[in-house]
């Protein structure tokens, strides 16, 4: 199936419009109209911010208590404050760290003037407990949803999720990481203090009007494309290393943006884990593609002295006019400054976790996921409707394809999938590890192996979706139901959805 009439017929219109007008010059100045290249202009001034650990307790009944606070404030990115949004500060939030076998709670308040919600992006825990679009927080409420950490070491995050308002809430500036510690399944050899040697690196693109964000879309269906990288909410930033070794935690934070990160310089680095954990082994690479909502964890290696740019080249998206969403842009994005001397670190492991396979057999059901232009198989988001009821932990095998034009991807909630195979061959080793995020490039076939939650709730359903975040709100998602044996389907009527009031 090729690409759908509707997308072509309005890249053509405007092809043609500019045709008209303007002639051949014109059809290259349209294909180049937003493209943008910062390689090699950015001065890196700014020191990068790393976003505070949050602080935590233990609780009587042994729950470790995290607070959240969502308000509007005001961020200098270092060009002078904007109005923005953040969690417990101005913009962005802290980083959650829990270790696995844990039960945490999360007072959420909201101190916004709209209702929210805050999704836990890759985490494994009951529906209620999720965020999605079906648990608003009211203004002035605050959600305290707790669940116990049961999944390998792994980059998590925690962004909002409200219905047909995502982009904006996370636009604005409301994101935060969420790191998982498990004993078993992470690697001492790895740089892991963090902030020192193990950084995390949340990569965003903004557009800026005088003092504000300007919420601006894109002409070509992509929502916004920002024309200006910030990392950690710092402009032009750069990070001090002081060992040989240091662990980047990338986010693509974005809400539309593709990027292929590298350095400049071309050097190799490891790609050591994904969404959902480490690899099985260190992949040696040169550059990663990440798409909005992906995590990659990788080890560089540095000299002294030296200064390293990480980047992103123009992304390979796959997609025709692929220039128009994003696909021609380039920029600088962070410096690395070696200091003069390096500590030691640890050698790189050959072998870094067991990564076991997801059982598929003859027996296992194959279920077809299309993304259309602001679609899943031909229909939009409804929220009183349940697209898929699957029992507690079933494993399906997923054939998701793009029929559109653009970029898009897919993130299932609760869980982390497996890609079996990319056009009926196994998969790269960059996607051979957990996975909750994958970048579905047009006219491709990927095999997703999905294990799916084991808590059952007969009203309250996870969300799968494009999180190209203006495709989102657009209606490009569905829902599923974990039903025990049973149970039936009862989803709560969507305005008589729980407003957590307390």
């Amino acid at each position: 199936m090729g690409v759908r009439p509707r997308t072509w017929i309005a890249i053509v219109a405007a092809v043609v419009l500019v045709c008209c007008v303007a002639g051949v010059a014109g059809v290259v100045g349209f294909l180049r109209w937003n493209e943008v290249d910062t390689r090699g202009d950015v001065e890196f001034v700014n020191r990068l911010a790393i976003p505070p650990l949050a602080p935590s307790h233990v609780d009587e009944q042994g729950r470790r208590v995290f607070d959240l606070h969502a308000a509007p404030g005001r961020h200098d990115f270092g060009a002078g404050p904007v109005a923005t949004w953040g969690f417990d500060g101005d913009y962005l939030g802290p980083t959650l760290r829990a270790t696995r076998g844990e039960e945490v709670v999360v007072n959420v308040h909201n101190g916004l003037p709209e209702e929210t919600t805050v999704h836990w992006h890759g985490m494994h825990l009951p529906a209620s407990m999720d965020g999605g679009p079906h648990t608003p927080i009211a203004p002035g409420a605050t959600w305290s949803p707790q669940w116990r950490v049961d999944q390998p070491a792994a980059t998590l995050w925690y962004h909002p999720h409200p219905h047909g308002r995502t982009a904006e809430h996370v636009y604005r500036g409301l994101a935060g990481l969420f790191l998982i510690d498990d004993p078993a399944t992470s690697v001492d050899a790895l740089p892991h203090r963090y902030g020192v040697d193990d950084i995390p690196v949340v990569v965003q693109d903004r557009n800026f009007d005088g003092d504000r964000l300007d919420f601006a879309p894109s002409l070509v269906g992509m929502g916004i494309l920002g024309r200006t990288i910030v990392v950690n909410g710092t402009l032009a930033p750069y990070q001090e290393v002081t060992t040989e070794r240091v662990r980047l935690r990338l986010l693509n934070g974005s809400n539309s943006r593709v990027y292929q990160f590298a350095f400049a310089d071309h050097r190799s680095f490891a790609l050591v884990g994904t969404d959902g954990g480490l690899l099985a082994a260190p992949v040696t690479t040169d550059r990663v593609l990440l798409s909005p909502g992906e995590r990659a964890e990788i080890v560089v290696t540095v000299r002294p002295g030296e200064r390293l740019v990480l980047r992103s080249d123009p992304p390979a998206l796959g997609a025709p006019l692929g220039r128009l969403f994003g696909g021609a842009d380039g920029f600088d994005v962070l410096e690395l400054r070696a200091a003069s001397s390096l500590e030691p670190s640890p050698a790189l492991p050959d072998r870094l976790v067991e990564v076991p396979a997801l059982a598929v057999d003859a027996a296992t059901p194959t279920r077809t996921v299309r993304l259309g232009d602001s679609t899943i198989n031909n229909k939009q988001m409804d929220m009183s409707r349940i697209d898929a009821t699957l029992a507690p932990g079933a494993v399906e095998v997923w054939r998701v394809r793009n029929d559109d034009g653009k970029p898009h991807n897919l993130h299932i909630h609760g869980v982390s999938f497996q890609v079996r195979r990319l056009d009926g061959t196994a998969p790269p080793a960059h996607l051979s590890g957990w996975k909750d995020t994958v970048y579905v490039a047009p006219e491709r076939e990927y095999e997703l192996v999905v294990r799916f939650p084991t808590y059952a709730d007969p009203m309250i359903p996870y969300m799968y979706h494009c999180h190209v975040l203006y495709h989102e709100d657009q209606g490009m998602m569905a829902q599923f139901l974990v039903l025990a044996p049973g149970q039936s389907a009862t989803p709560m009527p969507a305005h008589h959805r729980h407003h957590h009031h307390g």
